[in-house]
């Protein structure tokens, strides 16, 4: 699902990346939006695996779970593929003298091997007329599962090796990695209503100052709404 580029900021506008850096506490980058990002995530694979368990073979529901699950697997895929082309390979180099670092991250590596999978295999489920509806629950349970223990796996070991030993010159290319993949998939305006899609009041105030004025200001005018009328599990 992409949300349509409104006529002021079109939808491959570039936008800050779920790791983008806006500030530093000394020398240590700053992880507020990827914690965002993370938050998103979960909301939404709980989401899915209640909406598969609930949809049987029912089509409209069915087509709900569609439309989340589109969304949610571009982001998820956007955010490994930086991971697994930017920021492992440029810890590994950093660490390469240091074991426990180094099996650190071949596990998060091997995490998301376990995951990918489980994405495809719903992707075929969905696209399945058949049975294939049947495995539905038991495979959005999988995934739950799998990407809940490797979010917090990553929140509590790799993001402390991060800010211990990452430049920030780095932080930024995986920042811009995301970012240009929103981009070019145009999905900046589908981007920033779902990150903040149920946050507190509190906790969009302190996300908006990641965001340019001129795109912060269209997601309130229209990107927002436009999210909530096309997501069924948009929450506001």
């Amino acid at each position: 699902m992409t949300t349509p580029a409104s006529p002021n900021i079109p939808a491959n506008a570039s936008v800050p990346g779920p790791s983008a850096p806006v500030r530093r506490q000394g020398d240590v980058v700053d992880t507020t939006m990827m914690y965002a990002f993370h938050d998103g995530l979960r909301r939404d694979a709980v989401l899915i695996a209640s909406s598969a368990a609930a949809a049987g073979d029912d089509p409209a529901r069915l087509t709900a779970t569609h439309f989340g699950w589109t969304l949610f697997k571009q982001f998820l895929v956007i955010h490994h593929t930086a991971e697994d082309d930017v920021l492992w390979p440029a810890l590994t180099a950093l660490v390469d003298d240091r074991p426990d670092d180094l099996e650190l991250l071949a596990a998060l590596e091997d995490e998301h091997t376990r995951i990918d999978p489980l994405v495809a295999a719903i992707d075929a489920a969905l696209a399945d007329a058949g049975e294939c509806h049947a495995r539905l629950g038991d495979l959005a349970d999988a995934l739950v599962t799998e990407l809940t223990a490797h979010l917090v796996h990553e929140e509590k070991e790799a993001l402390p090796l991060i800010g211990a030993v990452l430049p920030q010159a780095d932080w930024v290319k995986f920042a811009d990695a995301q970012r240009d993949q929103v981009a070019q998939s145009r999905l900046a305006p589908s981007y920033v209503a779902w990150l903040l899609d149920g946050c507190p009041p509190e906790r969009v105030t302190e996300l908006a100052g990641n965001f340019p004025p001129p795109v912060l200001a269209q997601y309130r005018s229209a990107w927002k709404g436009e999210y909530e009328r096309r997501n069924p599990w948009a929450r506001g």
